[in-house]
């Protein structure tokens, strides 16, 4: 008997044992060295466990009309306000100022495509594409004011204590470019209603977070300042970024469970592969002549623009807020009819070419478009005396959500909201279920997509939240 065989014996083990038992382990080995990039990457594939469906969409732009697109005049008709025009609402027709009574929408709405979807004037380049999207009709939300809305819109809860929508998407499916951030929001204004808490990683890991950009210069060194070294080259930052890694890793080993600081070492590495792969995505002056007019010279425009580029690149998820000095440029309290129809003539047309350029390079099928606000507005007008200054209120009990490609039907309507589009009626979705679809669409079911923190179970949709299947291809 040979020394290695008295050693297994004495355990009582035999080789034979001891092969079998340790089988499973060569195969973890492997296992473990393709989940390790993935780990790298920032994220914990949870999508990639069983329990979850099967993804339709990989990635995600959220288009953000901030301050609340009227439904009314985009994509929801309601002839029938014309029949009580000026008359005043009352019971469960009534929230607010009352004002001048019932005001329907000045725009016409013709069937578009092979789809016959009703589309307003004010959106004739959408109207283009729309065979290409599902609008929901029939959403609601549970309070009629910016703030909480824009933050149920974004966490999932009316209070500042949440992970974003892009900040989950992250948790649960990681990024697929090592070399760029996984959630990017473009704002084209510094200003913006509640701010850093609607692209907020909240209690999740920071490197969850998403990162911010201000996209009303598109200058590379004005969106990324500082971001390259004035006295070293990457050979010599490399070096230099080893060595304070390795000081980092020293310091975090003692450490364990700060998120925070795991956050902040990872952005350090992020931060210095960004200078290459960052400064290339973000420079949308490479674009040729007629994509640019394709899409419009606007900062929204450049911005939509932009997020193409993004997802192009492995980005995960991208917002665009179309904002402007105002804040809430959609939220047209008065001369509504010349602001909204101003409104769409920008967001319109980049909206559609987004879509289109999409399309024609073979991402549109698996990158989900979503355009909206966090309400819609009245079906009446607001107190003013003069018609033209005529504006419509908040309005959180039906609205409209315009989507795109990500596995949702073409050419779909789906839901309603009563005859003068003041209530959700048929097939209501509430912020819950939207979020609970999107992440379906996007491989994650929502009641397993948890994260614990301070002793119970989080997720997006909390406790509620329900897949509406019928819009999926």
């Amino acid at each position: 008997m040979t020394n290695q065989q008295s050693v297994f014996d004495s355990t009582g083990i035999s080789r034979r044992a001891m092969l079998e038992r340790a089988a499973g382990g060569f195969g973890m080995l492997g296992l473990m060295g393709l989940l390790g990039k993935k780990q790298l990457l920032g994220g914990e594939s949870i999508a990639s466990l069983p329990v979850h469906p099967v993804p339709r969409a990989k990635r995600v732009i959220f288009l953000f009309m901030n301050g609340g697109p009227s439904h009314l005049d985009t994509f929801d008709p309601k002839p029938a306000l014309k029949q009580v025009e000026g008359k005043q609402p009352s019971g469960k027709l009534y929230r607010g100022s009352k004002g001048t009574g019932f005001m329907p929408s000045p725009f016409r709405f013709t069937q578009h495509g092979q789809s016959g979807m009703p589309v307003s004037e004010t959106l004739p380049e959408i109207a283009k594409v729309i065979d290409e999207c599902t609008v929901i009709k029939s959403m609601h939300t549970d309070i009629p004011n910016h703030e909480p809305a824009l933050l149920q819109m974004h966490t999932g809860n009316i209070q500042p204590i949440r992970p974003s929508f892009g900040s989950w998407l992250l948790y649960g499916l990681g990024s697929e470019n090592e070399n760029l951030p996984g959630y990017v929001v473009l704002r084209p204004s510094q200003k913006i209603v509640v701010g850093p808490a609607l692209w907020s990683n909240s209690f999740l890991p920071a490197r969850h977070q998403a990162t911010s950009l201000d996209t009303s210069d598109m200058k590379i060194e004005t969106m990324l300042a500082n971001i390259r070294n004035p006295q070293f080259g990457l050979a010599k930052q490399r070096e230099q970024l080893d060595l304070v890694q390795k000081l980092n890793q020293w310091h975090r080993d003692k450490r364990p469970g700060e998120a925070i600081l795991d956050g902040e070492i990872a952005a350090m590495e992020t931060a210095y592969r960004m200078q290459i792969a960052a400064t290339d995505v973000l420079d949308v002056s490479k674009e040729p002549q007629h994509v640019h007019d394709a899409y419009g010279r606007t900062p929204f425009a450049q911005s939509c623009l932009l997020a193409r580029r993004l997802v192009e690149s492995g980005v995960r998820c991208v917002s665009v807020y179309y904002t402007n000095k105002g804040n809430q440029p959609w939220d047209t309290h008065t001369n509504h009819n010349e602001g909204h129809k101003k409104l769409c003539l920008d967001s319109d047309k980049a909206t559609a070419a987004l879509i289109m350029d999409l399309k024609a390079r073979g991402l549109l099928e698996d990158t989900l478009v979503v355009w909206g606000g966090e309400f819609g507005r009245t079906p009446y007008a607001e107190n003013k005396k003069k018609e033209k200054a005529a504006g419509r209120d908040h309005h959180s009990t039906a609205f409209s959500m315009l989507l795109a490609g990500g596995g949702v039907k073409r050419g779909y309507s789906y839901g309603q909201s009563d005859e003068f589009g003041m209530h959700a009626v048929e097939k209501p979705m509430h912020v819950h279920d939207f979020h609970a679809t999107l992440l379906h669409l996007m491989g994650l079911d929502h009641t397993k997509l948890t994260y614990r923190y301070s002793g119970r179970d989080f997720r997006l949709t909390d406790v509620h939240g329900d897949v509406a299947h019928d819009i999926m291809a």
